[in-house]
Order: structure tokens, then sequence, then C-alpha cells
């Protein structure tokens, strides 16, 4: 789940990024994925030494094989996360051209909209090539614009599950997430009913969203769990324990509000690394996630074509150990 603020979280990106870095690279490898093409696969944090860029790629569950640097689609919704976006055809535009630049990995939820996340990827993508993955989630409800709360009965998410097959056109989800875990239904009740649906044939792969190692844990013992999605950015690093524990166990860490969701990302270290590199701040902290662990599966969202082609771009940067190490103790 990407950051709820505002959706002007960087509509105004510095205008300094380099398009040679996109048209040279992000367009050359585009769509190798959905080609067939791959570069080095990552399925346990032992391949940490191994290339972070854009085309790395990592397997979830050992057998799904998505590239690392994902797309968000919760920001093509309305205002608040409400609704329906200003201007639809944008947001198909938007999805395709995610597509288009070789992004295999999209991530949503029913609760985006309600609902118009999911509908919208359907519009602008069913059929869907092969080898895309469309991860979903459930578990939180929408009262109103910017209001979420978690429902966990095992009743509400099994009816969740149905309605985002019906919604994206599919007959099994390839990684279904618990969007949170509900303060008032045991987890082991919640996740029992997304086991039951897995064991149906309707869920692939399972996740969690804004956990610890513990809860993780505890999950497992449920059903296995492939991925967790939790808030973490340069600026953010709460779940720090989260994502070693990830790396530990060869599990997908999907980090929302990578560049800050709207928050300053301005610092010394940042504004070095984005002019030395001719890129944004933003751009250097999608490359520093990605290069922070071989298990990190960012997923930046936005609702503009060009956001979307700067956000692919950034798997180009390559950042200096040096620049890792300045960025590590400004942390």
């Amino acid at each position: 789940m990407e950051e709820i603020s505002a959706n002007t979280q960087h509509r105004r990106w510095e205008s300094g990024i380099s398009r040679r870095i996109f048209l040279g690279t992000a367009l050359g490898s585009g769509a190798a994925i959905l080609a067939g093409g791959s570069s080095v696969i990552f399925s346990t944090a032992s391949n940490a030494a191994t290339d972070a860029g854009a085309d790395s790629m990592f397997k979830l569950g050992g057998d799904l094989a998505v590239k690392r640097l994902g797309f968000g689609a919760m920001r093509i919704t309305g205002e608040g996360i409400w609704g329906w976006p200003p201007d639809r055809d944008e947001a198909r535009k938007v999805l395709r051209r995610a597509v288009d630049l070789g992004v295999n990995l999209i991530d949503t939820a029913d609760a985006y909209g309600p609902e118009t996340s999911e509908l919208l990827i359907a519009e602008a993508l069913h059929p869907y090539p092969k080898g895309l993955v469309i991860a979903t989630k459930g578990g939180l409800t929408r009262p109103g614009p910017g209001q979420w709360i978690p429902n966990g009965r095992p009743e509400y998410l099994t009816q969740c599950v149905e309605k985002s097959l019906k919604r994206l056109g599919l007959e099994r989800i390839d990684l279904y997430q618990l969007h949170r875990v509900d303060p008032k239904v045991p987890m082991e009740e919640s996740l029992g009913a997304i086991k039951k649906m897995q064991d149906a044939g309707k869920i692939r792969h399972v996740g969690l969203s804004e956990v610890g190692p513990e809860e993780i844990a505890r999950a497992r013992k449920v059903l296995p769990i492939v991925s967790v999605q939790n808030q973490y950015n340069i600026n953010n690093r709460k779940w720090e324990k989260a994502l070693v524990y990830c790396e530990k166990e060869g599990l997908g860490f999907m980090p929302w509000s990578p560049v800050g969701g709207g928050r300053s990302l301005k610092s010394a270290a940042l504004e070095a690394a984005a002019k030395s590199h001719g890129a944004t701040v933003y751009q250097i902290a999608i490359a520093w996630l990605l290069a922070r662990s071989p298990v990190m599966l960012p997923i930046p969202g936005t609702s503009s074509v060009a956001h979307v082609e700067e956000n692919v771009a950034a798997g180009a940067i390559k950042l200096t150990p040096a620049e890792m190490k300045t960025f590590e103790s400004a942390s």
C-alpha cells in the first residue's frame, strides 16, 4: 500500500532529470521481461552482491518471477484515493506505459477507489500480457475519502477475493495480500479464510502488509507467506527489522511510500547524488531502495505518464559504495 496523502506527492519533479538515462537505458531494456528476457534471479539474501538495476529479478515463492521495480496503482484513482480519476484515459495510459517499459508487477487493492483501481487495470490491460503479475489486497474498508478501516472477518475476506477476481478478470490472483491485520479479529482466522481460497486455486501466493517479524512468523504457521508490504523509504526505516527478516527468509519486501509520499526528501546527500547522476532526488530514492537489498521490490505510483518514465529510468542509476555509505550515515 502506498502512502495515503495528497495526489501531489511529486507532481512537480525537478527539471534536471537526464533524458539520456531514460532513453539510453530504460527503453533499451523496456519489454525484456514480458518477452521472456531476464537478468539475475534473486531468491534469497545471499545474492546481495548481484546487479540491483531495473532489470534484476526476484522470484516470489521461488516460482513467480517479477522485475524488482514495479508499479503501485493507488494513485490512478481520484482525490483522497476515492472514486474515478479526473482523467480516466490518462490513467489507462499510465498503466499501459508501465507495461510497455517492462514493468511486470502491478500492485493494487480493492480499497483503492474503492474498486476503481482494479477496474482500470482490467480496462487498460486485459487480456494481460504473458508474465504480468497483478498483486492485490483485501482487508481495509473505505467509509469515505481518506478513511481506512480494517476488516479481517473471514467471510468478508472471502468475499473480497471473489470480487477482486471478477473486477480484474482473473481466474487466479498471483499475489493476494492481507491489507491490514484487524485488531478485532485473530490473524489466524483472517488468514484461514485466505488459505481456503488458496486451496481452492483462486490465489497463488499470499503476502502481508504493515507487519513485524513476530507477526510474519505467526502468519507462516497458518500458510506460506512470500512477501511483506510495509512503509519504507530512505527517510523512514521504521520496519528495518521486518526487512532483515525478509532477507533472512527469502521473502519479497515491497516498500510502499518509496519516495516519501509527498513529504520532503531533501537532504544534502540526496541532492548531491541527484546532481552527480543528472537525476532527481526521487529517482535517487528509488535507486537506493534497489541497491539497499536484493529482496526489495519498490512499487512507486503516479497518475502521470511522464513520472512512470522517470520512475523506470531510476532503475538505470548505479549508486556508488561511497554514496550508499553516505546515506547510511545520514540515516
